[in-house]
């Protein structure tokens, strides 16, 4: 199955931006937020990984992790491509 329908929209790659440069940004938050970023771009067909798709889930079940970083690692696990089982 494809996500070619399936980008990140300006809100979220906006919050993914912001969480990118923040310098005070846990390693996973940046992973799901660099994953939502890369795509933004509705000219191609990227899907979240598996290993960013762990990272993603992580920062959303973190309560101390703020909402800019969820918004992007939501937007990243969405985007994670289904098992074709």
């Amino acid at each position: 199955m494809s996500n070619e329908n399936k980008h990140t929209g300006k809100d979220a790659a906006s919050a993914a931006s912001d969480v990118l440069r923040d310098g005070r940004t846990a390693d996973d938050s940046k992973t799901a937020g660099g994953s939502a970023l890369s795509q933004a771009d509705k000219s191609t067909d990227k899907s979240t990984s598996e290993n960013a798709a762990e990272k993603a889930s992580e920062v959303l079940q973190d309560d101390d992790t703020s909402d800019k970083s969820k918004t992007g690692a939501g937007s990243a696990l969405s985007q994670k491509e289904k098992d074709k089982n």
